[in-house]
C-alpha cells in the first residue's frame, strides 16, 4: 500500500505520496525537487485514481485536520489559553498579556476596544499545526452579551474546549455557554484553568461540573501542587508526570510518577476507568472481567465516548503560568473528532427540505456555510466552513438563499486580523473570501445541488436605546455604521420610530449596545448622543359622545363652510381594524363628494390624541347629518370641520392612554424565585405563569414595556448573572389612573416649555 503525507507548500496545497516504481526520468520538476515523491493536486480528477488506492486521497488529510472553539465565562482565560498555544505551536514568538502592560495586547483580540477593556468581543479565527495536525481554532466571547459570537463559532465547529476557573467553578455564562454546546452537539474537553490561583481547587470544580452542568466527567490529569506550589501534571492514560521548564514552558520534561502520588494516581485511574465503562460497552468489557487496560485501550475508550457526547475528559493546567497548555493540544488531537467523524446534516431545498447527511468529503459537491460577516480593509470579508467539496481561487459558486451566482475573487486562511493568499480549500476547513454579498446564514454550493445547512439560533433583542448622530453632516457615516453592524451581528438590529423620528438600536443588553455606539465614534469618527427611547404609547375612548361641529369662516371672497354632525364610540374588543368611519347620512345634507374629505379630516385629528399626544385607536365615527352651503361649502371646510369636531367630543368620550404590555419569559435558579417575583410584581407586572425545569424556575408574566428599561442589568444582579429573560410584546392595555395623570401633566408640561 502507498503510503500518503500530507505537505504545504505556500499558496497551495498537495497530497504526496511515496512511490518506488517511478522511473527516474518520467518525473515532473516539482517531484524531481521534492525526492521520490510525485505531486498530486487536490481535485476531483484524483477520484479516478484514489479507487486504485486502499483509502482515498484525502482520508489522511482529514484525519489530520481538528475545527475547534475555546469557550467560557468571562475572565476565565480563553484568550490568554489561546495566546500560550499559538506560541507553542510556533504560530506567534512572543507572548503578550490580555490587558497588555506593553500596549501589544493578546493576538486575538484585534479591536483596540478588546485590548483596552480586556475582554473579547468578536470571535476570532486562527490555525496552527501540532505534531503534523492542523488545529482551527476560534477564540469567542465570554459576555453574555456577545452570546451570537459564540453561536456562530459552535455552529461551524466539530469540537470545542470548556476553560473553567479553578477558583470562581462553574459560573453562569459556563452554564449558558454549555448550553449552546449542546444544542449544537458538540463534543467537548473541560480545562481547569488558573491552578496557580490561590484558593484553587480542580476537584471542586469537577464536581460543579457534573452537578450543574450534568456533564459525565472524570479527570484525565492530576496536578502536582496547587497554587504556588503547582509544579506540573500527571497524565492517568499513559501515566507519566509532565513538567514544563523553559521561560515560557516550551520544554515539556516526561518522567516517572512521584512516589507520593502513586495512591492518588491510582485512584484517581481507577475512577476515570468506571467512568468512561459506564458509557463505553468495550472498556466495560475490559473492565468487569478485571483484565489489566493499557494506555492504548484507555485513550481509544475516550476518544469514543467524547467523540460521542457522553464523556467529558477533565484536563487541567494554568495558561497563564504556562503550564499544561501542551499536554492540552495532545488531548485535542486525542480525543476531539476530525471532520469525517462529525455527522452534518443539510436541508435539501428541492425535496420540500428532506434531511440530508453530508458525508463531509472532499470528493462531493461543494457546500459551504456564510457563519460571520466581517468588514475589512479591502470590504466584507465572509467566513466560511466547508462541508464537502473543494473550494477554488476563480471558481463559481452559487448562493442558494438568494440564487445569485458568484466568482470567489480571493481565498484566504484567517490569522485573527491577518490573513494568508490560498488557492483551495477542501471540507473541513475553514477560510475566509473577500468580495462575497451576502448574509450571516448563507449556504454556497456549486449549483449542483439545492442543500442549505440549518440555520443558527439567533435569540431575541431585549434591550433598546435611542441614538443620532451629534452633528447634522455625519448623517451618511452614520447609516454607514449601522448598516454594517446590522450585517455582520444578526442580534443588532435597527429601526426607526416613525413617531419621534428617532433612531432605535436594539441588542441584547447594555454593554452590547454601549460597544456599538463607541464603534461608531472610534470607527466612523461620528459622536452620537444616546437617550431612552420614546415608548409608543396610544390612546382610546371608553364611552359614546355626540359631535355637531359648524366651521364657518368669512373673510372676503369665498368662505368656508361645513357642517358635521354624528357621534364616535368605541369599536368592540378584539376588533381587526383601528379606526372606522361610516356615513348615515339621508338624503343630499351634505354632498357626496365632500363624504372623503371628512373622512380624511377624522382619521388625521386621530393621529394625535389630546391627553399625550398619541395616536388614537380602537374608534369608530358615525356621521347622521350636517349642512352644506351652494357657495361656501369646499373639501377643506369639511375637513377642518370634521378635526374640530373630533376635538370638540373627544373628552367627552372619557379617553385613556394605552401602553405596550411585554410578555416576559424569565429563567432563573429556583433559589432567586421569590425575589425576582417581588420585582416584577414591583415594575407592575402580572405572573401568569411558574413552572419548574430542573434547578430552575420558569416565571411567565405580563409587564408594561415602560417599566422593563435596564432590566438586563437588574436581573443579573439579582440572580448573580444566572437568570435569563426573553420579551415580545403582547398587547396594549389601559394604564392606570395615576400613570395615566402623570403621563399627562409630562406631556403638558413639555408642550407649556415648547
Amino acid at each position: 500500500m502507498e503510503r500518503f503525507r500530507r505537505f504545504t507548500v505556500p499558496r497551495l496545497l498537495y497530497t504526496f505520496y511515496s512511490t518506488k516504481t517511478t522511473p527516474p526520468n518520467s518525473r515532473s520538476p516539482a517531484a524531481a525537487f521534492l525526492g521520490n515523491f510525485e505531486v498530486r493536486h487536490f481535485s476531483a480528477g484524483n477520484v479516478a485514481r484514489a479507487k486504485d488506492d486502499k483509502e482515498p486521497w484525502w482520508k489522511e488529510s482529514m484525519e489530520r485536520l481538528r475545527n475547534i472553539g475555546i469557550s467560557a465565562h468571562i475572565d476565565s482565560g480563553k484568550t490568554t489559553l489561546t495566546e500560550r498555544i499559538l506560541y507553542y505551536t510556533g504560530r506567534i514568538h512572543e507572548i503578550h498579556e490580555v490587558r497588555g502592560k506593553d500596549g501589544v495586547g493578546a493576538k486575538m483580540d484585534s479591536m483596540d476596544l478588546e485590548r483596552e477593556k480586556g475582554i473579547t468581543i468578536q470571535s476570532a479565527a486562527t490555525y496552527c499545526t501540532w505534531k503534523d495536525y492542523q488545529i482551527n481554532i476560534i477564540d469567542t466571547p465570554g459576555h453574555v452579551d456577545f452570546t451570537i459570537e459564540v453561536e456562530r463559532a459552535l455552529r461551524v465547529l466539530d469540537g470545542a474546549i470548556l476553560v473553567l476557573c479553578s477558583v470562581g467553578g462553574v459560573q453562569s455564562q459556563s452554564i449558558t455557554v454549555d448550553r449552546q454546546m449542546r444544542r449544537y452537539e458538540v463534543p467537548r474537553l473541560a480545562f481547569i484553568n488558573k491552578l496557580d490561583r490561590m484558593g484553587a481547587d480542580p476537584w471542586k470544580v469537577l464536581n460543579q461540573a457534573r452537578s450543574k452542568l450534568r456533564h459525565h466527567s472524570a479527570a484525565v490529569q492530576v496536578p502536582i501542587g496547587l497554587e504556588e506550589n503547582f509544579q506540573g501534571l500527571i497524565d492517568l492514560v499513559r501515566l507519566k508526570a509532565y513538567y514544563f521548564h523553559g521561560s515560557s514552558g516550551e520544554k515539556v520534561v516526561a518522567e516517572e510518577i512521584p512516589a507520593d502520588m502513586e495512591a492518588i494516581v491510582a485512584e484517581r485511574r481507577r475512577e476515570l476507568i468506571e467512568t468512561v465503562s459506564e458509557v463505553d460497552d468495550k472498556l466495560a468489557e475490559v473492565f468487569l472481567n478485571d483484565e489489566p487496560i493499557s494506555s492504548a485501550d484507555l485513550e481509544e475508550a475516550v476518544r469514543r465516548a467524547t467523540i460521542a457526547r457522553k464523556f467529558v475528559p477533565v484536563f487541567m493546567g494554568s495558561a497563564f503560568k504556562n503550564k499544561g497548555v501542551q499536554t492540552l493540544l495532545d488531548g485535542v488531537l486525542s480525543y476531539l473528532p476530525c471532520p469525517i467523524e462529525v455527522s452534518n446534516c443539510a436541508l435539501d431545498q428541492t425535496k420540500n427540505e428532506e434531511k440530508v447527511m453530508l458525508p463531509g468529503t472532499p470528493d462531493g459537491p461543494l457546500v459551504a456555510l456564510a457563519f460571520k460577516l466581517e468588514e475589512g480593509r479591502f470590504g466584507q470579508l465572509t467566513y466560511l466552513r466547508v462541508y464537502e467539496g473543494v473550494i477554488r481561487k476563480g471558481d463559481f459558486m452559487v448562493n442558494i438563499n438568494t440564487g445569485k451566482k458568484i466568482k470567489v475573487p480571493r481565498l484566504v486562511r484567517m490569522h485573527s486580523d491577518e490573513m494568508e493568499d490560498i488557492q483551495e480549500a477542501h471540507a473541513g476547513q475553514i477560510v475566509a473570501v473577500f468580495g462575497v454579498d451576502c448574509a450571516s446564514g448563507d449556504t454556497f454550493t456549486n449549483g449542483s445541488v439545492k442543500y442549505t445547512m440549518t440555520s443558527m439560533n439567533v435569540p431575541e433583542p431585549v434591550m433598546s436605546l435611542a441614538v443620532q448622530p451629534v452633528s447634522k453632516d455625519s448623517g451618511g457615516q452614520f447609516s454607514k455604521a449601522l448598516n454594517r453592524f446590522q450585517r455582520e451581528d444578526p442580534t443588532f438590529r435597527v429601526g426607526l420610530d416613525a413617531e419621534s423620528g428617532q433612531t432605535i438600536i436594539s441588542g441584547m443588553g447594555e454593554l452590547h449596545l454601549d460597544i456599538y455606539v463607541e464603534r461608531i465614534r472610534r470607527e466612523y469618527k461620528v459622536d452620537a448622543t444616546v437617550g431612552k427611547p420614546r415608548v409608543n404609547f396610544r390612546e382610546t375612548i371608553t364611552q359614546r359622545a355626540e359631535f355637531d361641529y359648524l366651521h364657518k369662516k368669512q373673510s372676503g371672497g369665498q368662505g368656508q363652510y361645513g357642517r358635521v354632525c354624528g357621534y364616535v364610540e368605541p369599536l368592540p374588543p378584539g376588533s381587526p381594524i383601528k379606526f372606522e368611519f361610516e356615513n348615515m347620512i339621508v338624503g343630499q345634507a351634505i354632498p357626496s363628494n365632500f363624504i372623503p374629505a371628512i373622512e380624511k379630516g377624522f382619521k388625521e385629528a386621530a393621529n394625535s390624541g389630546s391627553l399625550i399626544g398619541h395616536p388614537v385607536e380602537n374608534i369608530r365615527i358615525v356621521l347622521t347629518d350636517g349642512a352644506s352651503h351652494a357657495v361656501d361649502s369646499s373639501e377643506l371646510a369639511f375637513k377642518l370641520a370634521a378635526i374640530y369636531a373630533f376635538r370638540q367630543c373627544y373628552n367627552n368620550a372619557r379617553p385613556v392612554i394605552l401602553e405596550p404590555v411585554m410578555l416576559v419569559e424569565l429563567k432563573v435558579p429556583t433559589e432567586f424565585q421569590g425575589t425576582v417575583a417581588g420585582d416584577i410584581n414591583k415594575r407592575k407586572g402580572v405572573i401568569v405563569g411558574n413552572d419548574q425545569d430542573g434547578d430552575d424556575s420558569i416565571i411567565t408574566a405580563n409587564v408594561p414595556l415602560n417599566n422593563m428599561f435596564g432590566y438586563s442589568t437588574a436581573l443579573r444582579s439579582m440572580t448573580q448573572g444566572k437568570g435569563e429573560f426573553t420579551m415580545e410584546y403582547k398587547e396594549h392595555s389601559p394604564v392606570s389612573q395615576d400613570v395615566q395623570m402623570q403621563l399627562v401633566n409630562t406631556h403638558k408640561a413639555s408642550k407649556a416649555a415648547e
